[in-house]
């Protein structure tokens, strides 16, 4: 049974037989499988999942305000109702105070909160199906129905990603045939999104049904061509391969000639010649499994899943699955390092995935494991990445801080320059514009003394943004032709994308909306064109291609690109582009997107943002 059981004792009433909550399809409940009495009426399901999924306590005024302000007395239905919450749920002290209680009293389950962790069995996500409150709507609180559409995004997104999780673990842990059936699951609740086929073509082959794999091949690429008029990566048709990629030639003895074959491969990479590193890395992982060493074994994994995830566009898939093997010889190993920098990579391609949940799993299990400067600064810059991108901005100041200071004294400037320019981004977002000069000018110098050419453009991105900002735009011009030029050198996809957009902005700033939308239009194609794009980079494109739209008064533009930001952000839990999303529907004349807008961003600290809210002039 998938639920969530919360140890907060509200009072007499549920004994010791579990109460289920359904929220994710019609709604219902039940007690040990069977149906039992629900309450009465749409308000009452839609006042309980806000309640659960709130991420504090919520005031009786606000809740009155937002389900039942067309009521003679808001705050005696909102009184009513809850009351008849409690008696279906059987737990008198339940749902109390003012702001209200909303935590679940001990035998109530809800699924949609088992998401916030790891099930204790993985095959209850099998179980989960529809999205949230299928077949309700509270159409006199259109607040309401902008939380529910979001939420309903969000939920489906955690789904999807805890399947995938669980298809991973099962094919790294040697059982593709059962991973199959959550990889299948992933595909049927998004099927427009490559990285899911790509993971059950992955399992089929291994489980030995190569001809299943290709006949998957085929469906995605069709799907993909009708659907997005688009042609799926290499990687697809590789991953029905188990052989693809296998290193020629005859296998060397020895430990240091593994270790020979590691150094190469990560030289080559740092060096930019990264098709030669990548094999050299293959060939260290095949030797290495000749030696039964599971420590050299799970380091030379570790050492190929980093480079596929960040030197290979389009492997982050089985990026992943080498993760997911590393991590399981260097916990048999006892090899602390080698698992922290695991979990880490995994984290990270969870966060670029927009994957908050996973991301947030694999990133608080590498903290608990790193016990040095060196490996804690690296996790908390990624943890950093991720609060930054879900606009909780203290905790993402926390984590970055404190990953500048380790990265400072555990000797990493590289790690040190990467955390600056994400501590950076996080104050330009709140246009802080001092605070982020002073880190991108220390993040740019660490940049040139350790001559990171790879990573130059992203600073370099976020200083012509302010410059922008300043009205300096022949220093902004300077800045972004620049790093796009290097950008398009490397042929980093979320580089280009963010530097193109930063012309496009340029452009806009001067009145030449043809070339402003031009290369808005090029931004979104570059930092879209791989399967494993970094979906912020992509949800900031399109909130600078709705801006522009509106400008020129391209309503129908505008309205197309806002849905899709709404959606994307939604989705990947990018909760300020969520709210920007609707601010753009309120320029587009839709009278209630304002007050939605205030409802999604309430709990957001950006003084930017609450400008924005309070209805001054961006």
């Amino acid at each position: 049974m998938v639920g969530a059981r919360l140890d907060q004792d509200v009072g007499e009433g549920v004994g010791h037989v579990a109460q289920t909550i359904r929220l994710l399809g019609p709604p219902a409940m039940e007690r040990d499988g069977r149906p039992v009495r629900s309450p009465r009426g749409r308000k009452a399901w839609a006042l309980l999942a806000y309640l659960l999924l709130a991420d504090r306590p919520p005031g009786r005024r606000h809740l009155a305000e937002l389900l039942f302000a067309d009521a003679d007395d808001p705050l005696g239905a909102l009184r009513w109702t809850l009351a008849e919450l409690r008696r279906s749920l059987g737990a008198p002290g339940l749902f109390g105070g003012d702001p209200v209680a909303n935590r679940l009293a001990p035998g109530l389950e809800a699924d949609v909160l088992a998401l916030a962790g790891e099930p204790d069995d993985p095959a209850s996500l099998l179980e989960l199906e529809g999205e949230l409150l299928e077949g309700v709507a509270v159409t006199a609180s259109p607040a309401f129905e902008s939380w529910l559409v979001v939420e309903r995004h969000r939920i489906a997104a955690a789904v999807e990603a805890r399947l995938r999780h669980a298809a991973h673990g099962l094919l790294a842990g040697g059982r593709p045939g059962e991973a199959v059936a959550y990889a299948a699951r992933a595909v049927a609740r998004n099927p427009l999104e490559e990285g899911n086929h790509e993971l059950l073509v992955r399992c089929l082959a291994a489980a030995g049904d190569r001809s299943a794999a290709l006949r998957q091949v085929a469906v995605c690429e069709d799907t993909l061509r009708r659907e997005l008029g688009v042609e799926p990566s290499p990687a697809l048709r590789d991953a029905a391969d188990t052989s693809a990629g296998a290193p020629a030639g005859l296998p060397v003895s020895g430990r240091a000639a593994v270790a020979s074959q590691l150094d190469a491969g990560r030289a080559a990479i740092a060096a930019g010649a990264v098709q030669a590193g990548i094999d050299s890395l293959r060939r260290a992982v095949a030797d290495a499994d000749t030696l039964a060493d599971p420590a050299l074994e799970g380091q030379a994994l570790v050492a190929l899943g980093g480079a596929l995830v960040h030197a290979v566009r389009g492997r982050d898939e089985e990026g992943t699955v080498v993760l997911h093997e590393a991590i399981r010889l260097a916990t048999q190993a006892g090899d602390r390092e080698t698992a922290v920098t695991a979990h880490r990579e995994l984290g990270f391609v969870e966060v670029q995935a927009g994957r908050r949940q996973t991301a947030e799993t694999w990133l608080a299990r590498a903290e608990a494991l790193a016990d040095t400067d060196a490996q804690l600064a690296p996790v908390l810059g990624v943890r950093g990445m991720n609060a930054s991108d879900t606009a909780d901005y203290p905790a993402a100041f926390r984590h970055l801080q404190a990953s500048v200071e380790r990265a400072e004294r555990g000797g990493d400037a590289r790690q040190q320059a990467w955390s600056l320019s994400i501590l950076a981004r996080a104050h330009l977002l709140r246009d802080e514009r001092s605070q982020a000069a002073f880190a991108l000018d220390r993040s740019l110098e660490l940049v040139h003394q350790q001559r990171w050419m790879a990573f130059l453009p992203w600073p370099q991105a976020l200083t012509g943004e302010l410059e922008l900002r300043a009205g300096r735009l022949d220093a902004a011009g300077e800045r972004f032709e620049h790093a796009y030029a290097l950008a398009c050198q490397l042929g980093d996809p979320c580089w280009e994308g963010m530097t193109a957009r930063g012309l496009g902005l340029l452009r806009a700033s001067v009145g030449d909306h043809a070339k402003a939308t031009a290369w808005l239009e090029e931004a979104h194609v570059r930092c879209s064109r791989v399967s494993d794009r970094y979906q912020w980079v992509r949800a900031y494109v399109l909130d600078a291609m709705v801006a522009v739209a509106l400008d020129q008064r391209d309503h129908s533009a505008a309205g197309r690109l806002a849905d899709t930001l709404a959606a994307l952000a939604a989705r990947g839990g990018m909760r300020e582009l969520v709210v920007r999303a609707h601010l753009h529907r309120g320029r587009l004349g839709d009278p209630t997107a304002l007050a939605s807008a205030r409802l999604l961003g309430a709990a957001i600290d950006n003084p930017a943002l609450a400008r924005l809210l309070d209805g001054e002039p961006r």
